[in-house]
């Protein structure tokens, strides 16, 4: 049996509840979500079904049991060595000859801290983003930092 903290998934939205995004984010586990694949092609160069990938991210090992993807009716979840390695997938950032998806469509779930992923040099240059914008937007207050960030969902700043 193989236990992860990290997990990774497809979600095809065809056959999904209609409503997974929120369901999933009521269970209260951290999570991200790629821009939806709508480009994606297959070695035949037919388009592939358009689907979203997803990290989850639990606060401990767990197994593919309690991953959640049976519930969401979507193929089974994949153990995930490297979470940042998926999470650059979901732009296709390392695979220039695949179809590129726009970061700032990455949405992040209840909490989920992409520092957990990413090196020192990513979270410092994240850091220089965050800096570069709370000038840009001459933002004094820790609060309207915040309220900019997290509720308008810079994702861009992350990436």
């Amino acid at each position: 049996m193989i236990k992860k903290r990290n997990w990774g998934g497809v979600v095809y939205p065809e056959s999904a509840p209609e409503n997974w995004k929120e369901w999933l984010t009521l269970k209260g586990v951290p999570w991200a979500c790629s821009p939806l694949h709508d480009s994606d092609l297959n070695p035949t160069g037919e388009p592939k079904k358009e689907h979203y990938h997803i990290i989850l991210s639990f606060p401990g090992p767990t197994t593919d049991k309690t991953v959640l993807m049976k519930e969401m009716n979507q193929p089974i979840a994949i153990a995930l060595e490297s979470a940042k390695g998926y999470y650059r997938y979901f732009t296709h950032k390392d695979n220039p000859e695949k179809f590129q998806y726009d970061e700032s469509k990455i949405e992040l779930y209840n909490g989920f801290d992409v520092s957990d992923i990413l090196n020192n040099f990513e979270v410092f240059q994240i850091m220089r983003k965050i800096q570069k914008y709370i000038m840009d937007n001459s933002i004094t207050e820790y609060s309207d930092l915040m309220d900019m960030l997290f509720c308008t969902n810079q994702t861009e700043l992350w990436q």
